[in-house]
């Protein structure tokens, strides 16, 4: 199955022709979570990209990276998203071509609800991560229930509150889980680790990109901002999340021939994105992912 390629930019173009993507996240003590998020976002080639985070981690979220914007939210007293700011959200959402949820959320118990509501209603394009999956597996009813497409990104740990709690010992049943759950919800789940599965229910795709040296904190959050971005650039979810996928392992393949896989931190993958994007474009990584039918 060859992977999806952007498609070309026309001399006319405008920031608007590249969707706006709006992030949900950040709380004290996890605003470079959806930092991460955002400048992967802007790396991954969304028009615009806005924050839409606690409001008493605003300026810091804001001082990383100037290119992006940011929109404060009520806060809880610990520094998190407070479920007071659902109004404000369905108002910014409105505006976005595709949203990311989860990093650096945090969890409370009107978190899970805000989450639960945005599953739910939200129209558009969402990908959800991190402590959103957290939410979501408290309440997995809803995951057939929603108003739009819907990308799950869960790591081995995630997926197993997701469904249920019981360990899948053997990688096969894990990808069988995950494809089962895909086809029931209607929903594309990107389940990462070594050689990530990526699937709609009907299709399934392996990554080939990727190392050891990933695995540190802030990857996944990279991951989030670069499969929104590619959605708001008009790829359908599955597709978004195959490319994603291969472009953020590429970029870490990248980062780890010149930094080595120990030194390597999540910031570097943003960093070596735009040569993972010309690796690709150049057809070089072509065959570099597995796909197969139902």
């Amino acid at each position: 199955m060859p992977l999806p390629q952007l498609p070309p930019r026309e001399p006319e173009s405008h920031k608007g022709d590249f969707g706006r993507a709006l992030l949900i996240g950040g709380s004290r003590g996890m605003t470079g979570a959806i930092a991460l998020a955002g400048l992967s976002a802007l790396r991954g080639g969304a028009g615009l990209v806005q924050l839409a985070i606690a409001e008493t981690s605003l300026d810091v979220v804001a001082s990383f990276e100037p290119s992006y914007m940011t929109a404060p939210l009520a806060a809880d007293d610990q520094g998190r998203i407070a479920e007071q700011a659902l109004g404000a959200l369905e108002q910014l959402a409105g505006r976005a071509t595709a949203v990311g949820c989860g990093p650096g959320l945090g969890r409370s118990p009107g978190l899970t609800r805000l989450v639960a509501w945005l599953y739910e209603h939200l129209p558009l394009p969402v990908v959800f991560d991190a402590d959103a999956l957290n939410a979501l597996a408290e309440q997995p009813d809803i995951l057939v229930r929603h108003a739009g497409p819907r990308i799950l990104t869960p790591h081995p740990g995630e997926f197993q509150r997701l469904t249920g709690g019981k360990k899948l010992l053997l990688r096969q049943q894990s990808e069988l889980a995950a494809t089962e759950l895909a086809a029931h919800s209607q929903i594309v789940v990107v389940l990462k680790g070594h050689r990530t599965f990526i699937t709609d229910g009907k299709q399934q795709a392996h990554n080939e990109t990727g190392n050891p040296g990933m695995a540190t904190g802030g990857t996944g959050d990279v991951l989030t901002g670069l499969i929104a971005a590619l959605v708001c650039q008009k790829l359908s979810p599955f597709d978004a999340a195959r490319l994603g996928v291969h472009l953020h392992g590429l970029a870490g393949d990248l980062a780890a021939e010149d930094l080595g896989q120990v030194s390597l931190i999540a910031s570097d993958l943003v960093r070596y994105l735009p040569a993972a994007f010309q690796q690709h474009a150049a057809g070089s990584s072509a065959t570099r992912m597995s796909g197969f039918g139902r």
